[in-house]
């Protein structure tokens, strides 16, 4: 794979040239939900993320290590950050949305350990759409950053619930963030692997990745256009070499990376972090 390299704030390719690929292991079996990990040292400030399967997927061993070779990018995050000074703590839980993630209690409890000083990096939207009421999944959010509700007796969970839009949820959590004396920072969401009539990588620009860009700039926090750079990442390597920035499965799979794939998109987290006005992190970075 030929090395890339070219970087500006607000737009950045890498050099991929040694990202290792790692083939998936079709006879894995996935052991049992292990505890959600905490910060390790109490006393030392903490980076918290939270999202979806796209920033920590499996729950074999309590810290998201790659269930069925797909990979999300909080786990090679945190080898950027010196742990001597800062905690990394990935909460993000695969199959919610920015609904279900507050209204199952993740947000509640992850909550629980944010003190002033923290970071708490948000990245939501892949699974925000579909049914808001269902007896499968019943997770959508409203579409849009409005303040549009809608009032459900909830199938599956057998409650009674008002919806809100997916800004809306962005904004709770930004606030609850804000109150602990932390500092909130919003991530589009990493783009599916899928291509345009152009043969370029199909954006959100007009509905999720748009309107977290949106929501960050509304409340005045940082804002990580992941979505943005890892497509254009994926339009300069082209399709054979994205191809291999997933695992080699049947049916195709197009949300979640591998490990090699988690690794650009972890790379790119901390090209947008370094690129931010204040950046609260730098203090704690390796490199």
């Amino acid at each position: 794979m030929k090395p890339l390299f070219f970087l500006r704030c607000g737009f950045a390719l890498l050099a991929l040239a040694s990202v290792t690929v790692f083939a998936q292991d079709q006879s894995a079996k996935r052991p049992a939900r292990r505890p959600m990990p905490e910060p390790a040292n109490p006393a030392m400030p903490s980076l918290i993320l939270i999202g979806d399967s796209t920033v920590r997927n499996g729950q074999d061993d309590g810290q998201g290590k790659g269930a069925e070779g797909q990979w999300g990018w909080g786990n090679p995050l945190a080898a950027h950050f010196d742990p001597a000074k800062i905690n990394v703590v990935n909460r993000a839980v695969g199959g919610l949305s920015s609904r279900t993630f507050l209204t199952g209690g993740h947000w509640e409890r992850a909550l629980a350990f944010v003190k002033p000083g923290d970071v708490v990096i948000m990245q939501f939207g892949h699974n925000d759409s579909g049914a808001l009421n269902d007896a499968s999944r019943a997770r959508a959010s409203i579409k849009g950053t409005g303040e549009e509700t809608a009032a459900i007796d909830n199938v599956l969970t057998r409650k009674h619930e008002v919806v809100h839009t997916y800004g809306w949820y962005l904004r709770k959590f930004i606030a609850d963030t804000k109150a602990q004396g932390a500092t909130p920072i919003v991530c589009s969401l990493i783009p599916r692997k899928s291509w345009d009539a152009q043969g370029k990588i199909s954006r959100q620009t007009d509905t999720y990745a748009g309107w977290a860009a949106a929501v960050a700039k509304a409340e005045g926090v940082g804002f990580i256009d992941l979505h943005e750079m890892a497509a254009a990442n994926y339009d300069a390597l082209g399709r054979d070499a994205v191809m291999k920035l997933f695992p080699q499965v049947t049916p195709d799979e197009h949300t979640h990376p591998n490990l090699a794939g988690a690794r650009l998109n972890a790379e790119l987290v901390i090209v947008g972090l370094k690129c931010l006005p204040k950046n609260p992190l730098g203090p704690y970075f390796l490199r």
